[in-house]
């Protein structure tokens, strides 16, 4: 847009903070009087559990993103709404009497709909919807192959995606420049107090967020992780390690700029950092997943590999009691169960061991890989749809570059080699504590001079639910009918 505009409203969604952020900018750049809002979806929050943990996260981040606004300029701040995104973002729209909307991407198929549903309603009121890149570094048709098609394969396309990476890409968007055009927010649409309180929206308290929220908790997290950043590529696979960043939340809440991120990243990794090269390729498998969402939206309730479709999933009681006791961890494999119970404690799951339960969940059980996505989308703080469905449909070997579906991993081998010494079991597991650490991974081959006083197998901590050998080799026989020709 070459001539400013009178009036802009931005429209904040997965992008909860006040710097580097790309709408913000454009939005301020292109027009004389800026206004920011979010809207608490209905469409969205309907659905979801009266206590989902998110919420409160997103609550505490919409306070913070408030404050800040008004730091940037005396009477600005967030206008938040609730109720459906498509009747009140337009109708704020009209309230407020602007020209244009500007929000960053989202590829969620369900987002994108929603925006050209939104588009279309602006468009009658005589405003414009002006959507751009914000939460990964290359999305969409930047980095494709020679023959311009998107990438199937994760390593040809980090390689194409550092290629194409310079400073640029990774610079901030300098929204404090233009802050002045923030205005005041008018008497007739603003609120006492601006962000309701969970009650308000008909959600109820789940206990401490163990992730603190905003861009301040983002902060804390990033000046934490930063001294270990070098020892990354050691310490990440291990649980009972202080290793990941634990950033992914932010992320996913935009609470936190990914071109900080993988600048820092790629700053360091230049520098020789082993750990800060590992850490980048984390964050560009993160592209990886958001471009194949954009590209191949029936990954969406369907295996990428179109074929893996007709894989016969176990089905009826016994398979419902197993994929119970997989949710509730009492599977009577103490890695797995500690894992699920962290994730249904705590709304996270450390990233090997979400790989580790995954393929627990499709190899060992025989159950369809969309009930465990299903599961991790209820109870991920840390939630993304690309990601999510990239993860389960890599463990489930049906995905974008995914394990082959021979590889099985052994949850007693994985717990024997990243958790030795049981630290991570015994603190989600603690009928399992007083065990010797040989007999911890594996308690049903434990001899009885090992096992605690009084301690009986099958009833303070379960028998296996499935034999892990006999499991692999079902699992050989049910993915052998992709092979076959229909």
């Amino acid at each position: 847009m070459s001539e400013q505009i009178d009036a802009a409203l931005v429209w904040f969604r997965r992008d909860l903070r006040h710097t580097d952020h790309a709408a913000l900018y454009h939005a301020l750049k292109n027009a004389r009087r800026v206004w920011c809002a979010f809207v608490l979806d209905t469409d969205i929050l309907d659905a979801l559990p009266r206590q989902d943990r998110r919420v409160p996260f997103i609550l505490d981040s919409l306070a913070e993103l408030d404050t800040a606004l008004g730091g940037l300029k005396h009477g600005a701040g967030l206008i938040v709404r609730h109720g459906s995104a498509l009747k009140e973002l337009p109708r704020l729209a009209a309230e407020l009497g602007v020209q244009a909307v500007y929000a960053n991407h989202d590829d969620d198929p369900a987002a994108l709909a929603r925006d050209a549903a939104v588009r279309g309603k602006l468009s009658d009121l005589g405003a414009a919807l002006y959507t751009t890149k914000d939460c990964v570094i290359f999305e969409r048709n930047e980095v494709l192959t020679g023959n311009d098609t998107p990438y199937g394969v994760f390593t040809p396309y980090k390689n194409a995606w550092l290629r194409k990476l310079d400073p640029f890409y990774v610079k901030p968007y300098p929204v404090s420049r233009h802050a002045e055009h923030l205005a005041a927010i008018p008497a007739k649409v603003a609120a006492s107090p601006r962000v309701p309180a969970l009650q308000d929206i008909g959600f109820e308290p789940c206990g401490e967020l163990k992730v603190p929220a905003g861009m301040s908790g983002a902060e804390a997290l990033l000046d934490d992780f930063l001294p270990r950043l070098d020892r990354y590529d050691k310490t990440r696979d291990f649980p009972g390690v202080k290793g990941p960043s634990y950033l992914s939340t932010h992320l996913r809440f935009g609470t936190v700029s990914i071109r900080h991120l993988a600048g820092l990243a790629w700053e360091h990794a230049q520098k020789g950092s082993r750990g800060a090269q590992v850490w980048l390729s984390e964050l560009i498998w993160r592209d990886f997943y958001h471009q194949v969402l954009f590209h191949h939206p029936h990954v969406v309730g369907h295996a990428y590999k179109r074929e893996y479709d007709r894989i016969k999933w176990r089905r009826g009681k016994e398979a419902e009691a197993d994929f119970k006791a997989w949710c509730e961890g009492r599977t009577g494999y103490p890695l797995v169960d500690a894992a699920m119970r962290q994730i249904n404690q705590t709304g996270y799951m450390h990233n090997r061991l979400r790989m580790v339960v995954a393929s627990f969940l499709v190899k060992d059980l025989g159950i369809d890989w969309r009930r465990g996505e299903a599961y991790f989308a209820e109870q991920l703080l840390d939630f993304d749809l690309a990601a999510n469905n990239g993860g389960w449909q890599w463990a489930a070997s049906t995905g974008c570059d995914a394990q082959p579906y021979f590889r099985i991993f052994n949850p007693v081998s994985q717990s024997e080699k990243f958790d030795t010494q049981g630290k991570f079991i015994r603190r989600y597991v603690p009928e399992l504590a007083a065990l010797p650490d040989r007999a911890l991974h594996a308690p049903w081959q434990a001899r009885p001079a090992e096992l605690p006083e009084g301690f009986v197998l099958g009833r303070d901590y379960p028998k296996p639910i499935v034999a892990h050998d006999e499991a692999r080799a079902q699992t050989l026989e049910r993915y052998a009918v992709v092979k076959t020709p229909t």
